[in-house]
């Protein structure tokens, strides 16, 4: 029974795998990181939001790009919009947003008005109408301030309802940007969305946007107008942004609109000393709340050992620990079952024309013996949302990103071991291997019909999860190698105990 149900687990990782790679769900976040599922949003009626008129390739000469520390943000002059970032602390990985910050659907035409370290400003002009761009950027941390000035040049008042994009989730293969999704936050509220649907929401206090390790998130300036949030979804992206509601400017005066922004790691101690609210743009899906206190106690360990892999080494022999008494009583269950394996088998020969009699005799058996045949199953199923848990904490921290391990280069990334002629990553097959040696060494005596199903399970579940695990990132791999290891120890000494 237990193995089936192993199995049975195996398969459901991999549906949870695969799921929650392409479709998060949508949750509430409250100000304190709790995570429960949220009440259906109240969307307001869809205003319209202008195609994008920048389908034109964008000419090299307009790329402009804003060297710091940190990173390098990448300008589209004639735009004024950020193209890309590119964070060189962590393996110069680039987070794109195609049109950020865009004004308007494109249709404008800017220059750039000078450029510094820690500021860029952009200007468009026509007879009706002038706008300043300025970007003010911290050299301390991924903030950014936006400044954006819009002078009414006509006789007549102007209605200012141009969209501001935040940036654009792109879902083609080609782009292979995994983990996207959508932050909408009003007072009450913190709704996550997949951004695979149009949507337009009231009175937002923040938006933002994030892949695998980082964020842009974008909020406007509390003194300001009131802005609706939208996402607009084209054939294979979406643009999410926010629109100023009501805000029209009178003749020859000049409206300013100001805009918080960050654009970094989703780094729970960094947002959370920049602005606390912020953080309830990271969420770990069902197990949010879990998944944070993992994170939190691997950062510690990584403080003390200084070494991303032996935190997640020592974190696989704590959470072993704290799981090792139901670990303890489902391998005991087992053992037990496996005792009274040969009796099942000669009843089932006995009755096996009386299903009724059958199911008597085997429930007397297991009283008679004091054995619960669902013994090994419940501390299984307990231990599931740790385990989930740590996969989605584990496959989305940023810190393991260029972190090395022994032959591991990045903790991020399959361990890749050799790449030629083809990839070979050693962690998974490790992993394989102990699993295969603890499915053997759980084996015993049973019948001919048993042994059968024993021996296929033998060969199945390594495979499988050799096969669940293989182009997963060694962090991860690293955690489930360690915890079967021990999980394996343990085993061999309940065979050998009398």
């Amino acid at each position: 029974m237990e193995k089936r149900l192993a199995l049975a687990i195996a398969l459901s990782l991999l549906v949870v795998i695969i799921w929650s790679a392409i479709t998060p769900k949508p949750y509430r976040v409250d100000n304190k990181g709790v995570t429960q599922q949220a009440a259906s949003p109240v969307i307001s009626t869809p205003k319209p939001i202008p195609a994008l008129a920048t389908e034109q390739k964008i000419s090299p000469a307009s790329l402009l790009t804003l060297a710091q520390a940190k990173a390098e943000i990448i300008f589209v002059a004639e735009q004024a919009a950020i193209k890309e970032v590119v964070f060189k602390e962590y393996q110069d990985y680039k987070f794109p947003l195609e049109y950020g910050f865009l004004l308007g659907s494109g249709e404008m035409t800017f220059r750039s008005a000078g450029i510094t370290p820690s500021a860029a400003s952009f200007v468009y002009s026509d007879p009706n109408i002038k706008i300043s761009k300025q970007f003010l950027l911290s050299n301390s941390n991924y903030t950014i301030e936006l400044h954006i000035k819009i002078q009414n040049l006509s006789s007549a008042p102007l209605k200012i309802d141009y969209p501001l994009l935040l940036g654009v989730l792109n879902f083609s293969v080609k782009q292979k940007q995994l983990y996207q999704s959508v932050a909408v936050a009003s007072k009450e509220k913190t709704l996550h969305l997949n951004g695979r649907k149009d949507s337009t929401f009231d009175n937002v206090q923040f938006v933002g946007i994030r892949d695998r390790y980082f964020c842009a998130i974008i909020e406007p300036d509390k003194k300001g107008a009131k802005y609706t949030a939208f996402i607009r979804k084209d054939e294979a992206s979406s643009r999410v942004g926010i629109q100023p509601q009501d805000l029209v400017v009178m003749p020859g005066q000049t409206s300013e609109q100001i805009f918080h922004i960050y654009l970094g790691p989703q780094d729970l101690k960094l947002m959370n000393s920049i602005k606390s609210d912020w953080t309830a743009v990271i969420n770990y899906g069902t197990f949010d709340f879990i998944s944070q206190i993992l994170l939190r106690a691997l950062e510690l360990l990584y403080r003390l050992v200084h070494s991303w892999g032996w935190a997640i080494v020592i974190l696989s022999l704590l959470v072993y620990l704290l799981l090792f008494p139901l670990t303890l009583k489902q391998m005991r269950s087992m053992k037990e079952m496996q005792v009274l394996q040969p009796h099942i088998e000669e009843l089932r020969k006995k009755y096996k024309d009386n299903p009724k009699k059958l199911n008597t005799e085997t429930m007397k058996l297991y009283q008679e013996h004091k054995v619960n045949p669902f013994g090994g199953c419940l501390p299984l199923l307990l231990q599931l949302p740790i385990f989930f848990a740590l996969y989605q904490a584990l496959m989305r921290s940023v810190f393991l990103k260029g972190a090395s391990f022994f032959w591991i280069k990045d903790l991020s990334e399959p361990d890749r071991l050799f790449t030629s002629p083809v990839e070979i990553n050693i962690l998974p097959i490790l992993m394989a291997i102990g699993m295969f040696v603890q499915q053997k060494a759980s084996l015993k005596t049973m019948s001919t019909g048993s042994a059968e199903q024993q021996k296929m399970m033998l060969v199945l579940m390594p495979v499988l999860f050799g096969f669940i695990f293989y182009r997963m990132p060694a962090g991860l791999v690293l955690y489930w190698f360690v915890n079967s290891t021990l999980t394996l120890i343990y085993q061999l000494r309940v065979n050998y105990t009398k």
